[in-house]
């Protein structure tokens, strides 16, 4: 079932007179890879509904999504897990509310604690120095922070991690929900988990998830899911607040045929790669633990940085320097002056300047470094002074 993409489909096969937006009318776009898009790229009209309004198609496009979450509701997104994230943070919190915030947080968490005048508690993820990567956020650091600050009652994390790291999600909402506080999860990277039988994302209150990031889909299409006491009502409220008035309808439809396509045969798909993955992971050092996306292929480089080999013919040698040696060790400066030589050939009519046009002359500033006979000079040297700056 695509009801969304279907109705679009209809629509569009009419040949109406597009006396509406986009500006293109449905004609092809100068963009030959998107010719047959402009033909679905439509807006809110009667037969092809408002996202922000509730109705059809919308109402079933999204409730199927909903049902393959085991979640309650589904709002479409099209400026990506971003605007959920700052949907979700809105419908859970007031000005001035204390969150307990998953400190390796995508940063529009942190965007939306500035706008949204929030007070972050944060939580910090255990090193797993066998794997060299942060660990799932612990319950128990939770229930610390909780009683330290009781009147936090929303908790922010991120699962699955950019590494596959998953948190005990139902033990986390557990912890919330007994002091009536809710669990919001960025699950931006674990779209993909419903279609593997993994029901991870279905204990959160709140998940926001990126569709483009694991699954067919295009780029920035999302979604927000909600359990039963965020009614779908208020996350089209929320979400309007902070998303285009003019979501793209080609997205929409194809996060309809993305999760049909997923029901359908991609699933299959999708566990044939788990397989892959599982085997992989018995060939090749790479990160391990009880609570891994199946899917995701995270290899351990044991030395590091240390065995990145650059290529000879850019990089004459790799060493570290401390960073208090720049900030304490002014560079020396030295200059070269820039002198225009115009070759006589060069067309001035052509470009509509006269033969005596004053050319700009100027001076450039070398800063150099010497560091236990490393000369740091030139464009690595500038890059230097510029991040010194900013510190």
């Amino acid at each position: 079932m695509t009801p969304l993409y279907d109705a679009i489909r209809a629509f569009s096969a009419q040949g109406p007179v597009r006396l509406h937006i986009p500006g293109h009318k449905g004609k092809p776009l100068p963009i030959p890879e998107l010719t047959g898009a402009a033909a679905l790229d439509v807006t809110e009209l009667g037969p092809t509904g408002d996202l922000f309004h509730g109705g059809e198609p919308f109402d079933s496009a999204q409730r199927l999504w909903a049902e393959d979450f085991s979640m309650d509701c589904c709002q479409f997104l099209t400026g990506g897990s971003t605007l959920g994230l700052h949907t979700a943070l809105a419908l859970c919190c007031r000005p001035g509310d204390r969150v307990l915030i998953d400190r390796g947080c995508h940063r529009a968490v942190y965007n939306a604690l500035a706008l949204l005048d929030l007070k972050p508690v944060y939580l910090e993820r255990p090193w797993l120095a066998s794997e060299g990567i942060t660990g799932p956020i612990s319950p128990s650091a939770v229930a610390q922070a909780l009683e330290e600050y009781p009147d936090a009652k929303t908790l922010c994390i991120t699962s699955p991690t950019y590494y596959g790291m998953l948190s005990d999600l139902p033990a986390l909402a557990e912890l919330m929900h007994r002091r009536g506080g809710v669990l919001v999860v960025d699950g931006a990277h674990g779209a993909h988990l419903p279609f593997l039988g993994n029901d991870h994302l279905s204990a959160a209150d709140l998940v926001v998830t990126s569709a483009h990031k694991t699954l067919p889909a295009l780029g920035q299409s999302a979604l927000l899911l909600a359990g039963e006491q965020f009614p779908h009502a208020g996350l089209r409220r929320a979400a309007s607040l902070y998303g285009s008035s003019s979501p793209s309808y080609p997205m929409m439809a194809c996060l309809d045929l993305c999760r049909a396509w997923m029901e359908e045969e991609g699933a299959a798909a999708y566990r044939a790669a788990a397989r892959q993955v599982a085997a992989l992971r018995r060939d090749y050092p790479s990160v391990s633990g009880p609570a891994l996306d199946p899917a995701r292929l995270v290899l351990r480089a044991p030395d590091g940085f240390a065995a990145l080999r650059p290529s000879p013919a850019e990089v004459a040698a790799v060493y570290t320097v401390p960073l208090d040696f720049f900030r304490t060790t002014p560079p020396e400066r030295h200059t070269y002056d820039l002198v225009p030589h115009v070759p006589e050939v060069f067309p001035y009519e052509a470009v509509g300047i006269p033969r005596d046009f004053p050319w700009a002359r100027g001076r450039v500033e070398v800063p150099v470094w010497i560091w236990q006979g490393h000369v740091i000079w030139g464009m690595t040297a500038r890059i230097v002074v510029d991040l010194i700056t900013h510190l």
